[in-house]
């Protein structure tokens, strides 16, 4: 297979990668809004919305992950490399429903936001390269 269409198949691989990447933030974003509604005037339907946004974006961060991986093999097919730490976008600690459980969770969702926007931002620049 020649080279430019190897780089047209990364190119593509990398734009799903970034796709994904950006709907799990939107859904972070989305979590962390409910997040602090549920902080200061939540109940039990505020949480429940709060929880269905996590779970959203956990699901989009599991693509997100497939979608890098499939792009780090198209990337190694043209002996480049990526390196977006994919491992760990997403953990959370969140059994209990109260005020000091709320805030720890806001926190994780805040640094998750943070890598996916490092993931982002590295994917972009790639992509960019590739495309010059």
């Amino acid at each position: 297979m020649s080279y430019e269409k190897e780089k047209l198949e990364a190119i593509d691989a990398g734009n799903r990668a970034l796709c994904s990447l950006e709907k799990a933030r939107d859904y972070l974003q989305k979590a962390k809004n409910w997040g602090i509604y549920d902080i200061f005037a939540g109940g039990f339907f505020t949480s429940l919305i709060k929880h269905s946004k996590i779970d959203k974006a956990k699901a989009c961060i599991e693509r997100a992950k497939y979608d890098l991986q499939k792009y780090s093999k198209e990337l190694s097919d043209i002996h480049m490399n990526l390196d977006v730490g994919i491992s760990s976008f997403l953990t959370f600690f969140d059994i209990m429903d109260n005020f000091f459980a709320d805030i720890m969770v806001q926190g994780q969702l805040s640094d998750a936001k943070n890598r996916i926007d490092e993931a982002i931002m590295r994917v972009r620049a790639s992509i960019e390269k590739l495309s010059h």
